[in-house]
Parts: C-alpha cells; structure tokens; sequence
C-alpha cells in the first residue's frame, strides 16, 4: 500500500518554489510516482541550492557550504526518491561506532556471513546493500543514492570461515555499493551496512553520514562500553530533530550488566528527544567458526523488522513520518543557506564599496588637480610662457595684472612659439597626476580588502598595490585623445571665422593650448606669486580664445573639454577597477530571496503533511 496524501494537502506549493535563475523548470520534469506540486518543489529547491555560490572566506562559510552538499545529496539520495516512489521498499541502514558489530548483526539477522567482519579498522571498508530478490528492481538502478555505482554480489553456498574471508578493497569504499539479494531479508525492507561514522578513514565517516541521510529507518548499533560516545550522540540527536525512527541495538551487553545498562540508555534517549526509539539488547556471546552470533540472540530485532515488512501501513507511515521530518530540517537548512547567501552579497557589496569609494576620490582628486592651477607650475608654464611671449612680458603682468588689456595688442604682434611643446608639456603633468592618484587608489583598495579575510582570499598573493601593466601607456594615450578632441572642437567651432585671420594666426595647435590653459586656470590652491603668473597666464588664454570665439562661446568650449577629460580619466579608472572587482562572484542577483521563499514553502510543506 502506497504513502496516501490528500491532493489538497499539496496544492500550491509549487507556486512558492523559485528556481536559482527565478525560471519554473520543474513543469518540464515528469516525476515517475507521487504528488507532483511537492516533486515540483523539491526539484526547484535543489536547482536553487545547486546555484547558491559562496565563494568568500566568511566566518560560516565552510559550515554552510557542507550543510549545503550535505542537503544536495539528501535530496538526491532519498526526500526526492521516496516522493518519487511513495511505495518503494524501506530501506533501514545499519550504523554505529567502529567495532561495533554492526556486520555481524547483520550477518546474524540474514542468517548467512554475507558481509565482512574483522579486526582491521576500518572494518566496513565498502558499504553492502541487502535486500530480498523480489525488490531488486527497487535497488538496480540510480534511483536512491545516484552517486554510488552499482555492484552486483553474491551469496556463496558454503559460508567462509571467519579466520578466511578476505577485506574490501579500500579503493571501491566510496563509489560503489553492493547489493546483495538474499531471501533471509524480508520483502518490503531492506538493510544497509554502513561504514563507521567514527572512522580512521574520512571518506568512510562521510559516506556514513550521507547513507544515515538517506535512510527511511536507522538501526544504530553501539556497545555496553561505548554507547555514550559523543560521535554517535551526534548523529542521534541529528535523527531526532529529523523526526527519523530509530532503532538502537546495545551488543555485546554482559549478563549482569543488561538490567543497568539498559535503562541508563534508555533514559538517555528520553532526555534526549529520543523516548520512541526501539532499544534492542544483544547479549555478549561466542561466535561460531564463521563469525556468527546465535540466531536467537538478534531474535527480538528480527521479528520486530519481519513484522514491519508484513505491515503495509506501518511502513507507511514509518516512511511518511521520516520523509515529513527530513523536509522539514531541509527547510531549516536551505534557510540557513538563504542567509549564508546573504551574508556573501552583503561582504561582496562592502569589497565593491571600497573600490568604488577609492576610485571614486581618486577621480575627484584628479578633476580638482585640473582645476586649481596646480598642472599651470613648473614645465607647463615655462613652456605657456615661451609660447605666447617672452618672461619680461609676465613680469611686467604680475606687477599689473590690471593692464592686461592695455597690452594685450602689442602682445600678439609677436612671433608664438610652437605649441607642441605646451601640449607635451600637459601632457606630461596630467599623465603624472593620473598614475599617481591611481596607484593611490589601488594601494587603499588592496590594504582595505586584506584587512577583510574575504577580500584577503579573493586577492591572494597577487600584488594589486600598483597600477595594472601598461596603464602609464593607456593613460598618455587617453590624455592625446583628448587633446585631439579638443582640437576637433575648435576646428569646428573656428569654421567662418576667416575675417579674424590674423587671430588665427596661431594656429589650431595654438589655440588648443590656450584652451587647455583656460581648463586648467583656476587658482584656488595657488599662492602669491604662482597666483599672479597662473591668473596672468589664464587671462591671457582666454582673451585670446574670447577674440576669436566670443565670450559664450570660450565658457562652453571649456566646459566641454573640462568635461571630456573627467571622462577620459574616469574611463581609464573603471578599467583599473575591474583587477579588483573581476574576482568578485557575478551571480545572478536573488538567489538569497530564492532560497528563502523555497524554504517558507517546505515548512508549508512539512507543516501540512
């Protein structure tokens, strides 16, 4: 008898699933058995947790990215199976510390040494999958526990003595499973053994974690010396916030001691939300020549699963109680991934706020060096000087800027100088200020990000504390580029100007470097005499400009080039950004809202099973 749900009890809950990339792929799957509104969720759940990237070093980083494998393959090893095939046989997984006896309980439950038991640890090396021939189709293909490949076993005639059987090869413990068909196993059910979940071998305690993930019941075997290890605890109390029904074997129990060692466990299951387990109790006893226990000692567990097998119902709900307990502690942890997701966004954001806040100053300072005088010192004024004139004439200018107008005729009588050398000149200075400040930028950004381990993993060993190779390059190139823009506009601007010749005189290079003069000729910064020569030189520039262009049309040009530049420099700074923010992740934006609106649906989900 199959798992009954009311088709009430799934309606629309797909309508609250999200996929990672916020499209409904499920519609396109066709789930072999069961409610297919809760596949349709569980299927845009995992494509969801698949997508959800983390890839900077949080503190609960690591934590969530286990949590979340460890859910990717719960729900391709068993929610997603089990809603798939509702009336799929039971599969209960034997597990337990090393040495523990879960192999030969098993062997003693078939009645036949089909698993291998000995003194070498770890001692399930390769986990063993028994089941009745009837349900071998339930067991041949990848429907639960896909990752694993199947290997066909066998079941010899005569056993083998125990002193002779040989151990599992190491290299097939993680990809494969065994499956054993043995009519010892009743039909309906079928047992696992599982490697130790406290083995030497971490692939071993991995792979018994993600079998326990995928049972429908656990049989937990432990000992009269070691029932109250932590490890086991651990995976106990992980059943019980699952809801999963447990049953718990004490072997090797001495005689005297079954009453008080009994009850002790028992009433640590009590206390910890672990009251309905089945407690089993295998006394201590001598095994046979091949390694078997007496058939009665496990007499109690094997009537108990006999009688589980036989009662359609009891499975039933066993199963539904189980799959109901492992979506819900799904939605805890996809959850839990939604808020990891988050957290990565939110340090993602802080590194691209530091980049854009840097780069961001960076341009400022660059458009306020152009601005305040400061590129009008040194090699650019020398050559501005030897350009438009000789230095009596500015001597005569810083004494009486006044007179500027008075002058300027006699000025222009004179032979200029080529203008080349102005250009080259700013050029120069320009370029200088640009690396400067980007190096200065790159330098903050890169002590920013490694004093944040996130930003610190994302840099590595690589040295960002420079400019990128070839920037010195791209920068000369960027500041030609708009001085030939410049001189485009002024080109344009001077068409049908021809009855102002002798202003043109100087040439398309030569108004151009007034122009650049003017752009840079703001004083604010300057002091005394650099005030008088810089306030000189930019009246004389725009004076000129004004003759020939006209006052309003001097203010644009002007404003043009100022504005052409800035975005000159803030092309050449975006592209020093991207060294910093190319290692930052581009996942698509929602995945954090994605994850949480899947995660309120399988509470729903759980919620109304």
């Amino acid at each position: 008898m199959p798992l009954t749900f009311t088709p009430e009890a799934w309606t629309g809950w797909h309508d609250d699933a999200v996929t990672a990339n916020e499209q409904p792929t499920a519609a396109d799957r066709q789930p072999e058995r069961g409610p297919a509104a809760a596949v349709g969720l569980l299927e845009a759940t995992r494509e969801a947790l698949a997508a959800a990237s983390l890839p900077l070093a949080l503190p609960e980083a690591e934590d969530a990215r286990r949590r979340i494998r460890e859910s990717l393959a719960q729900l391709d090893d068993y929610i997603l199976p089990r809603y798939r095939n509702l009336d799929a046989p039971l599969l209960a997984v034997v597990g337990g510390s090393t040495g523990a006896g879960k192999s030969t309980l098993v062997n003693a439950l078939v009645g036949h040494p089909v698993t291998r038991a000995g003194a070498i640890r770890p001692t399930t090396r390769q986990p063993i999958l028994l089941h009745n021939p009837a349900d071998d189709a339930w067991f041949q293909d990848q429907r639960i526990l896909p990752n694993l490949s199947r290997i066909q076993g066998t079941v010899t005639a005569a056993p083998v003595p125990a002193n002779q059987a040989g151990a599992t090869p190491d290299a097939a413990a993680i990809t494969s499973l065994v499956l054993v068909g043995h009519q010892g196993v009743p039909g309906g059910i079928a047992l696992l053994d599982a490697p130790d979940v406290d083995s030497i071998s971490d692939d071993n305690r991995r792979l018994a974690g993600q079998l326990l993930a995928a049972a429908d019941l656990w049989i937990f075997v432990t000992t009269a010396n070691r029932y109250a290890d932590a490890v086991p605890w651990k995976l106990l109390l992980d059943a019980a916030s699952r809801d999963i029904t447990v049953a718990v074997v004490l072997d090797r129990v001495p005689p005297a001691a079954e009453q008080e060692v009994a009850t002790d466990l028992a009433a640590m299951l009590g206390r910890e939300g672990l009251g309905q387990a089945r407690l089993f109790t295998v006394l201590e006893a001598a095994l046979d020549k091949f390694g078997m226990l007496p058939a009665a000692a496990v007499t109690p567990l094997g009537l108990w699963l006999k009688e589980l097998a036989a009662d359609a119902a009891g499975r039933a709900e066993l199963a539904r109680r189980t799959l109901n307990g492992a979506v819900k502690a799904l939605g805890g942890h996809v959850e839990a991934a939604s808020q990891a997701v988050r957290a990565q966004d939110e340090a993602s954001d802080g590194l691209r706020a530091a980049v854009d806040e840097e780069y961001r100053q960076a341009l400022e300072r660059i458009v306020a060096a152009t601005r305040d005088g400061a590129l009008l010192r040194g090699e650019v004024l020398a050559r501005w000087q030897d350009f438009v004139g000789t230095g009596e004439f500015f001597r005569a200018l810083e004494q009486n800027i006044g007179r500027v107008r008075d002058r300027i005729g006699a000025f222009f009588r004179g032979e200029p100088t080529p203008a080349v050398k102005v250009e080259t000149a700013i050029e120069t200075g320009l370029q200088a200020v640009i690396l400067d400040e980007a190096a200065n930028a790159a330098e903050d950004v890169d002590r920013r990000w490694r004093s944040d381990p996130a930003g610190r993993q994302l840099l590595g060993s690589d040295d960002f504390s420079g400019t990128s190779p070839g920037f010195e390059q791209r920068a000369a190139a960027a500041i030609r580029g708009w001085q030939e823009g410049l001189m485009n506009m002024i080109r344009t601007q001077g068409q049908g100007k021809r009855s102002q010749a002798r202003w043109m005189s100087f040439g398309v290079n030569g108004l151009g470097a007034a122009l650049m003069i003017v752009v840079f000729s703001m004083t604010a910064g300057l002091t005394g005499l650099e005030i008088g020569i810089a306030g000189g030189t930019a009246v004389v520039g725009q004076k000129l400009l004004e003759a020939v262009f006209g006052e309003e049309a001097v203010r644009k040009l002007a404003q043009q080039a100022r504005d052409d530049l800035q975005t000159q420099c803030r092309s050449l700074l975006e592209a020093e950004k991207e060294r910093f923010l190319s290692r930052l992740s581009s996942d698509a934006a929602g995945s954090a809202e994605s994850l949480a609106r899947n995660a309120l649906a399988l509470r729903r989900l759980a919620e109304s099973a």
